[in-house]
């Protein structure tokens, strides 16, 4: 009988004992299931800085704000690349280190530059920093590629998203030229401008009125009109897209994401060859509406030549 009860007391101590343990291994497992879960959620909430991939040691910015003198404020290098800590600039071009983009702010202001009634937050291409009279022209060739997207854009009365021009290949007369015919600038028209457009990308180009016109002729802007435009079959809406522009003699291509093309070769493309050029990036808003903006971000920009 004694051994009897010896054996029972010893099966009821090793049924604890192995409860006890049992226990202890799911207090123990809970306790580093916790831990591990309280690490995610600790990771999760610090997000890495993301920041741009472009360089601006060529290119100059002007902004929708006025200096004292009642003209844009324009940015150039090297200032430029500390722009981020310029005060006047930050609510128009500023860092978005979650998307790493830089973002090109702008809206109806004061701040118009010539022969134009809209602002911009844009930059304008410096082959030389800090100086606009070296550029290029077509037989010397260009190329410029971006990695952009619209992040914000308000709506116009009958509830249309309000454009933005956010590339150009802008025209320059030399001196020379611009003394031969009269001109108080070196201002010629852009050959390319290329709008977001309702979610889509549109591209306008220039065409000569007269092609029979002198190569003196030529240089006047009232010389070239606007052609019918062209709208790009894929709609980018708020999503990143990739442009391309390349430029040759005679000839320019625009390439949306790598696998839609427009090629403008032609007399005009010809023609244009006599002047010089640089390329635009940014944000030119098309909107005089009271209370409209835009906001583009701008991830990549490249330039060769």
């Amino acid at each position: 009988m004694k051994n009897f009860r010896k054996e029972i007391l010893s099966i009821l101590l090793i049924a604890f004992l192995s409860a006890s343990a049992t226990s202890q291994n799911k207090k123990s497992s809970v306790t580093e299931s916790d831990i591990k879960i309280e690490k995610k959620q600790k990771k999760k909430k610090k997000k890495k800085v993301k920041l741009p991939n472009i360089d601006l040691s060529h290119w100059k910015v002007t902004l929708p704000v006025v200096n004292e003198e009642g003209k844009p404020i324009e940015i150039t290098p090297p200032e430029i690349l500390d722009f981020a800590n310029i005060e006047v600039a930050k609510p128009y071009m500023y860092i978005d280190s979650l998307k790493g983009a830089i973002v090109f702010h702008a809206m109806p202001t004061n701040s118009k530059t010539r022969n134009t009634k809209y602002t911009r937050s844009e930059l304008r291409e410096q082959m030389v920093s800090g100086d606009n009279n070296t550029n290029w022209t077509f037989k010397q060739g260009a190329y410029m590629k971006g990695k952009l997207a619209m992040d914000e854009t308000t709506r116009d009365s009958d509830g249309k998203y309000h454009r933005t021009i956010i590339m150009q290949i802008h025209g320059r007369l030399t001196n020379e030229q611009r003394d031969l015919i009269g001109e108080d600038d070196n201002n010629a028209p852009p050959i390319l401008k290329i709008y977001w457009d309702k979610g889509k990308i549109r591209v306008k180009t220039k065409v000569l009125k007269n092609l029979n016109a002198s190569e003196t002729e030529i240089l006047h802007e009232d010389a070239w009109d606007d052609d019918v435009g062209f709208n790009f079959e894929q709609e980018v809406g708020f999503k990143k897209f990739i442009l391309e522009v390349k430029v040759s003699e005679g000839k320019m291509v625009v390439i949306l994401n790598g696998n839609e093309y427009k090629v403008y070769e032609n007399i005009h493309m010809r023609r244009w060859g006599v002047f010089e050029n640089y390329f635009k990036a940014g944000n030119y808003f098309q909107s005089r509406d009271e209370g409209s903006f835009s906001k583009i971000r701008y991830y990549e920009l490249e330039v060769k030549h």
